[in-house]
């Protein structure tokens, strides 16, 4: 008897703790991006695709996968996978003050990444809305790798 009141207190004991949230709000991935759309600035496919056409001075920075990103993406854009933009974005912007154009897909990784460069410091870290996909559907041009 004593050993599975033992074993039931471990095993409480693991629920509880693998259930802790350390007094935070337990969050859904679309809380999250909703809530990064929330705390970021946000431009539209029009107003990038100006921004080229005007050869503004910006950083395109696809946040996408290698591969997802050899498949297409807007022209002059540089690929840094939202995976290790935290470790690597330093190196390959180093400059606080770029406007840096942010983008993937379907507009869930573009969000977040923007909400990491602000937090990171990049003062004009924009999120396209929309992603890629409302890129494409304006039928602006999109590049892929030679």
């Amino acid at each position: 008897m004593t050993k599975k009141i033992i074993i039931l207190v471990i095993a409480i004991s693991f629920v509880a703790c693998a259930t802790q949230n350390y007094g935070g709000t337990v969050k859904t991935s679309d809380q999250l991006v909703k809530d990064a759309k929330a705390s970021i600035k946000e431009v539209s496919v029009d107003d990038v695709k100006k921004m080229i056409d005007n050869k503004e001075n910006i950083v395109i920075l696809d946040v996408r996968d290698k591969d997802e990103f050899e498949t297409g993406y807007i022209p002059g854009a540089k690929n840094l996978s939202r995976g290790m933009l935290e470790f690597k974005i330093n190196t390959m912007i180093p400059d606080k003050n770029a406007t840096i154009i942010v983008y993937c897909g379907i507009d869930l990784r573009g969000p977040l990444a923007t909400k990491t460069l602000n937090e990171f410091g990049y003062k004009n870290a924009v999120n396209i809305n929309g992603g890629l996909k409302a890129w494409k559907a304006a039928g602006y041009p999109i590049a892929t790798p030679q």
